[in-house]
């Protein structure tokens, strides 16, 4: 993009904070938005204003105001208008996307008689217009295709490495307040990016609705996976195992050493971690293991069953130590899921309880979008080169450690 210059009214910008403080977050908002739409028609038009350019590809013909509705109130941007090529812009369906999933749900909420005092007043500060049944179902409509068509799109890259994860919402439900689990997945490509792969939302972790997710994930396109990483639910490890047998699951590290320290005495906790650590970053199997005994036999008088819990989950967590050390870190946690889930959190802290499972999936979907669209345009966590130099090394390996693991799950 071109560079964005940026002119702002001193005394204007001084007196909108004197006097309120959102005017002047409008102000700067609408100065931005403006620069940055002016860029872009740069870019488009091949020259900048009154510029003499051979690579000119047309002319700017005015600008019209158009009204963008935003969580600091409702502002209007100036968009510029070409002679012969329309100008395009990607602020208003990126920015709003999030934002219209987030008004139209609250605004079905008042529509519907469920809402609260509060939401009725968040509305009119968010919005400062009112909502009819009609314009909500219209703006709805409009999302739900989106958020659809996102869902059910084909996988046709390359994910070698998933995480998936639950996160639930209360839903209003035959008058009554309900859990709702929505399911995530994120996929890693070859070449190291992260990606939004699926969700769905269910009543509840089983190992049916887990098995429908990963079913659904596999009818799209999801093949040729190496490593799944997650928590240890027991209905979604029965689920991965039975619709992706051959693919290795990796134990969640971090929700391991919370599981151990669940059984730990608190006196005990600190030290305990440490050497956790220590074992977890371990620069091979063997020398995890041979820690992993010493740190059994240290602390299986004071913490017995949480001696157990580090036996027993201790080779379902360790599936990485079969990768090269550069990509081991990234897999070994579901860290990068839980920091989604903490985006998903946010949004939900405005809606509280959700009207109808529709909107449930309306604005996590939208989130998830704009998560997806953010993250796929990261540099990745891993070079692709270093991927191809490695892989015939580790999936066979992988692939043993999946026999075992369906070994074990069939003899539980």
């Amino acid at each position: 993009m071109s560079q964005i210059d940026i002119t702002l009214d001193r005394e204007t910008l001084i007196a909108s904070f004197a006097e309120d403080y959102n005017k002047a977050l409008t102000y700067l908002l609408t100065v931005l938005l403006n620069a940055i739409m002016r860029a872009e028609s740069e870019e488009q038009l091949g020259a900048a204003k009154h510029e003499r350019s051979p690579e000119r590809k047309d002319y700017r013909n005015g600008t019209r105001d158009r009204p963008l509705t935003t969580r600091i109130g409702r502002i209007i941007l100036q968009v510029p208008r070409h002679r012969n090529v329309p100008f395009e812009t990607m602020i208003f369906d990126q920015y709003q996307r999030s934002e219209a999933a987030l008004l139209t749900t609250m605004a079905e909420m008042v529509v519907q008689g469920v809402s609260t005092r509060k939401v009725s007043n968040v509305m009119e500060e968010l919005c400062d217009t009112s909502f009819s049944r009609s314009s909500v179902s219209v703006a709805c409509k409009r999302l739900d295709d989106g958020v659809q068509a996102f869902k059910e799109r084909p996988l046709l890259d390359h994910y070698p490495f998933v995480t998936v994860d639950a996160k639930y919402f209360k839903v209003r439900e035959d008058h009554r307040i309900v859990s709702k689990a929505l399911m995530v997945a994120m996929g890693i490509t070859a070449d190291g990016r992260k990606e939004i792969i699926g969700f769905e939302a269910y009543d509840s972790e089983t190992k049916n609705t887990w098995t429908a997710f990963f079913e659904k994930l596999q009818s799209r396109g999801l093949k040729d996976v190496h490593l799944f990483t997650s928590d240890s639910h027991a209905g979604l490890i029965a689920a991965m195992k039975k619709v992706y047998p051959k693919v290795a699951w990796q134990r969640c590290q971090f929700h391991f050493v919370k599981n151990i320290m669940d059984h730990t005495p608190k006196k005990e906790q600190k030290g305990l971690q440490s050497e956790l650590r220590e074992m977890f970053d371990a620069p091979t199997i063997e020398e995890a293991r041979k820690r992993k005994d010493e740190i059994v036999k240290d602390y299986g008088s004071v913490a017995e069953k949480a001696m157990m819990t580090l036996d027993e989950g201790f080779e379902a967590s360790m599936s990485v130590m079969y990768l090269p050390g550069t990509i081991r870190k990234i897999l070994r946690t579901s860290n990068a899921m839980e920091r989604e889930n903490g985006e998903l959190g946010r949004r939900y802290d405005v809606i509280r309880i959700f009207p109808n499972m529709e909107s449930l999936v309306r604005l996590m979907g939208s989130v998830l979008i704009d998560r997806h669209h953010i993250l796929s345009s990261r540099q990745g966590v891993f070079s692709e080169t270093r991927y191809k130099e490695a892989v015939n090394e580790f999936r066979p390996l992988l692939i043993q450690v999946a026999y075992e693991q369906e070994k074990l799950l069939e003899a539980a």
